[in-house]
């Protein structure tokens, strides 16, 4: 009778454990039935269960970081690059990735690496060796990024980024690229001395034009004070003389008499 106490007591333990699970808040859950999918999106907490009718599997909600060791990638002019980069990612849709990996993470990992693959050498084989090492780097991975996020979605994944960590060129690769950056770098210079030139022209000669409007408006002005001088002069010799006539014919007597003094 002990036995059988104890064999009930071991039976109803282990009905009720299984038929409970917990969901962590950085989880996903997904209940089965005989293999077919019955219930998703689980809130965090308790959860019920038929014991041997359905089981669980749970999937991670937190960020996932996978680090791509060197690939080759060709630009447009068929030049060899080699580049390291990265994929940040998460489950999104815990159903279609179930179904598009069976919930494993290698197999997952593996689709996406493939689809952001598709994505970069697309890109690089629309680009030059120089546009892929110099700014328009970043535009580059935007726009795969976009690509590659739309055709993650349907693995059931989240595609939160994409980085490069490194380009390296061969050694023949990286003689013509700074060839054709130092040849563009000498141009842009040329052309910067080329419109300095021309600004540095045209400032002296709006510069000689201005002096030349200065000094004609001087020379005016002048001229015009000097006329008001001798008209307010002969004005004040003709109101002097009208006053007093005979002082007025002596002091010009006496200024003509100087006058003849320092002549002599």
């Amino acid at each position: 009778v002990r036995n059988i106490f104890i064999f009930v007591i071991v039976f109803i333990v282990l009905i009720i454990s299984n038929s409970l699970f917990t969901v962590d808040e950085r989880e996903h859950a997904l209940k089965f039935r005989f293999g077919e999918i019955i219930q998703t999106d689980y809130e965090p907490g308790l959860h019920f269960k038929v014991p041997f009718v359905n089981n669980v599997q749970k999937y991670s909600k937190q960020i996932l970081t996978y680090n791509n060791p060197q690939e080759l990638f060709l630009t447009k002019e068929k030049k060899n690059l080699y580049v390291d980069f990265f994929i940040k990612w998460k489950t999104d849709n815990t159903q279609d990735y179930y179904r598009s990996t069976g919930g494993d993470e290698l197999v997952a990992e593996q689709r996406l690496l493939e689809t952001v693959k598709d994505g970069i050498r697309s890109e690089f084989a629309k680009r030059t060796v120089v546009e892929v090492v110099s700014k328009e780097r970043r535009e580059i991975m935007s726009e795969m990024l976009n690509d590659a996020a739309m055709n993650a979605r349907n693995l059931g994944i989240n595609l939160i980024d994409v980085r490069v960590k490194r380009i390296e060129l061969s050694d023949e690769v990286s003689e013509s690229v700074y060839n054709r950056m130092r040849q563009e770098r000498a141009r842009f210079a040329s052309e910067l001395r080329a419109e300095g030139s021309e600004s540095a022209t045209k400032i002296r000669a709006g510069a000689d034009r201005e002096r030349t409007v200065i000094v004609a408006n001087a020379y005016r002005d002048s001229q015009k004070l000097r006329g008001d001088g001798d008209a307010k002069s002969a004005n004040i010799y003709a109101t002097a003389y009208n006053e007093d006539k005979e002082f007025y014919s002596f002091y010009r007597s006496i200024q003509a008499y100087k006058n003849s003094i320092g002549t002599g």
